[in-house]
C-alpha cells in the first residue's frame, strides 16, 4: 500500500481498534493463476501472536476455501470514508488551486492462512463470532438457540479460517496534508452533512 508518513497509523492499539470497528473485511489470496477475494466477517484476537490473529469462515463451496495459497494472504479492512469537495477549502478563495479528494481509513493485514473443517473448532469459531457481533448490537441470540442437528448441518457447509498476522499497515488519510484553515473547512463541511464519523478524524491543531 502507498503509505505517505503523514497518513500512516503506526500505533498497534489504534490499528486494532480500527479493525474491530469494521464489520466486514475482504480476504484476498493468490492461487498461482488468479486472485481470489471474499468479503468475510472477521474477528480479531488481539493477544494471539505479535500483531493479533484473525478468524472467520467461508462457504465450503467457495473455490477460495480449497484453492492453494501462494505467498501471503491479505485481509483488507475499509473504515470510514467520504468525498471531499474543494469548496470546503479556504485555499479555494485564496488561490483557486484546489482539486477534489477522498478521505478514508484502511488497514491491510498480511499472513499465511490456515483453513480447517474440524467440527469442534468450527463450533467454537461460530460461537465466538456470534457472541462478538450480537454483543455489538445488544442482541441476545446464541448458537445454542438453534437445533443441534441444524447447526451441525450448517457447520458441514463451511470451512474455518485462521490467519496469524505477520505484518500490518494502517492508513488514515484525513486531510493531514492540508493547511489548518482547509482542515477546519473540511471538518465543518462534513458535520453539516451528518458525517461526524469522518469529521472526528480531521486534525484541527497546528
Amino acid at each position: 500500500m502507498y503509505l505517505p508518513p503523514h497518513f500512516e497509523v503506526s500505533d498497534l492499539s489504534a490499528i486494532h481498534q480500527a479493525m474491530e470497528a469494521v464489520g466486514l473485511a475482504n480476504l484476498v489470496t493468490w492461487n498461482g493463476t488468479e486472485l481470489l477475494s471474499t468479503p468475510l466477517p472477521l474477528i480479531l484476537v488481539r493477544d494471539e501472536g505479535e500483531f493479533g490473529t484473525l478468524y472467520g469462515h467461508l462457504a465450503k463451496a467457495n473455490p477460495q476455501a480449497s484453492a492453494p495459497v501462494v505467498g501471503e494472504a491479505l485481509a483488507l479492512f475499509s473504515g470510514v470514508d467520504a468525498y471531499i469537495t474543494p469548496s470546503w477549502y479556504a485555499t479555494k478563495q485564496e488561490t483557486g488551486k484546489v482539486v477534489p479528494t477522498w478521505n478514508y481509513e484502511t488497514i491491510h493485514a498480511y499472513g499465511m492462512p490456515e483453513f480447517f473443517q474440524d467440527e469442534v473448532r468450527l463450533l467454537d469459531l461460530v460461537t465466538l463470532l456470534t457472541q462478538h457481533h450480537e454483543g455489538k448490537i445488544g442482541g441476545e441470540w446464541q448458537v445454542s438457540d438453534a437445533p443441534d442437528d441444524f447447526i451441525r448441518g450448517q457447520l458441514r457447509a463451511i470451512v474455518g479460517f485462521r490467519m496469524a498476522i505477520t505484518r500490518l499497515q494502517g492508513k488514515r488519510k484525513m486531510s493531514q496534508n492540508r493547511p489548518l484553515a482547509d482542515r477546519e473547512g473540511v471538518a465543518a463541511g462534513l458535520r453539516e452533512r451528518g458525517r461526524d464519523d469522518v469529521a472526528d478524524y480531521i486534525p484541527l491543531s497546528k
